[in-house]
Order: structure tokens, then C-alpha cells, then sequence
């Protein structure tokens, strides 16, 4: 299993502790990023694996997309409070148990209020997808690759192919990624449709990149179940041999 929460390490010691015993963990992070290659930049995320958080560079940018992030919910919240809307930042902020706070956390609060039934419903553009959206601060794609790297860790690319989320970026920038030392693409997830899970495993092959898979759990407000769409063990094997951050616990 990989513990991979937004732009954050902290939940790293609690899952640590509950690891039972027989299971592998994966330390690692989801990182905000963005190309810059077209006008308005797309943003992306970058699954990054075993890397050490103590790297100055790496923990740096972790921190300012921590402080965004929290500065970014407190955003959204009044602007939904200023509609009258019945949350409060300190239930959010509760949610999120001591990690970054993010849009899934607020999600969680409209449904405690009923005025949604889910996650996906509370994403919509009559409420956090346009209505009450607040656009954050993320890292530039290559920086990031740049500094997992250095930080030991492995750079995989997050359902690079998930047009259901908004725009998504070219195969010209995958390559240039790779070529900066990007190690993988996500191929199988749950916002692949099987086309595009076929299209990412060609690109991947083409490009002397590791395939991976991933549950993208986010806790039971979600759907998706914990386990599914896992990474075949070569693919997680060369993962492992490629990190030299912090070592796989289990």
C-alpha cells in the first residue's frame, strides 16, 4: 500500500503506526503541479514515491503548497458561508485531521450539511467545480520532477489521460518529462476509460516508462474502493530499486 496525500508527508507517522503486520508501505506525496506550456497552464499531479522529506528543496516547495492550500480552503468557505451556506472553516479543518486541506474536505462538509449526496456531486460547477471555485498555487511540473529526483524519490505521472477532470496535456510533454526524469505514467485509475488506459500503456512502452495503478482512495465519501486498480508487482519492484529517499516499511 502507498500513503500518497496532497502536497503532504504528515499523515506518514499515523500510517506507520497502524501497519499491520505483512504489509508493505510506500511513503510518498502527491504533488500540485502545472505545465506552462499554454495559456491558462494546465494543472497535473505527480505521484511522488520514497523520496527523503527532509531534501531542502523538495520540503520548501511542500511547505509553500501546504500554506496555499489552507489559505485557499478558508477562501472557499466564506465564500460559501457569504451564500449562507451552514459549514465552518473549524469543521473543515477538522476533516483534514492535521493534513492539507483540500476541496475533498469541504466536499465532506456540504454533505454533513445535506446539500449534497458526494464527493462528485459536491465537484460540480453549481458548487466547488465553478461556482465556489478558487484556483491554487502549484509547482511547475519540471521543477517538481527535478526535485523528487534529488530528494531520492520517483516521479510518476497521475491519470495523465483523465479528460473527465479538464484538459489534459500532450504526449510531446510526457516525452519531455521523461527525457527530465519522469519514471512512470498512471494508466490504471478510474477515470481511464479502457481506450485511454490502452493509449497511456503504448505511450509508456514508447517512452521507457514504468505503468502504474492506483485505488486514488480518498476515504469512504468516495466511491472507488481501497485496493482497486493496483500496480503490477514488476512495476512496483522497478519502483522500489529506483528510490534511494526512504526505504518501503514492511
Amino acid at each position: 500500500m502507498a500513503i500518497t496525500d496532497h502536497d503532504t508527508t504528515g499523515g506518514w507517522a499515523q500510517a506507520e503506526a497502524a501497519r499491520p503486520a505483512g504489509l508493505s508501505l510506500v511513503r510518498g506525496a502527491e504533488l500540485s503541479c502545472r505545465w506552462h506550456g499554454v495559456r491558462p497552464a494546465i494543472s497535473l499531479h505527480l505521484l511522488a514515491y520514497l523520496f527523503d522529506p527532509a531534501e531542502p528543496a523538495l520540503a520548501d516547495a511542500m511547505s509553500r503548497l501546504r500554506i496555499d492550500r489552507e489559505q485557499r480552503g478558508e477562501k472557499i468557505v466564506e465564500k460559501l458561508r457569504a451564500d449562507g451556506v451552514p459549514i465552518t472553516w473549524e469543521e473543515v479543518h477538522g476533516y483534514a485531521a492535521g493534513g492539507s486541506v483540500g476541496r475533498p474536505h469541504i466536499a465532506q462538509a456540504l454533505i454533513r450539511a445535506g446539500l449534497v449526496r458526494t464527493t462528485t456531486e459536491a465537484f460540480a460547477s453549481t458548487w466547488l467545480g465553478t461556482r465556489y471555485f478558487v484556483p491554487k498555487s502549484d509547482l511547475d511540473v519540471f521543477d517538481a520532477v527535478a526535485a523528487v529526483r534529488a530528494a531520492g524519490g520517483v516521479p510518476i505521472f497521475a491519470h495523465p489521460r483523465a479528460t473527465k477532470r479538464g484538459r489534459v496535456v500532450p504526449d510531446e510533454l510526457i516525452a519531455e518529462l521523461a527525457d527530465a526524469g519522469l519514471f512512470g505514467l498512471e494508466a490504471d485509475h478510474e477515470d481511464h476509460s479502457p481506450a485511454e488506459r490502452a493509449e497511456i500503456r503504448a505511450l509508456a512502452d514508447r517512452l521507457g516508462l514504468v505503468v502504474t495503478g492506483s485505488s486514488d482512495f480518498h476515504g469512504t465519501h468516495k466511491t472507488v474502493e481501497l485496493g482497486a486498480h493496483a500496480t503490477a508487482p514488476e512495476m512496483y519492484e522497478k519502483i522500489v530499486a529506483a528510490a534511494s529517499g526512504v526505504p518501503v516499511l514492511g
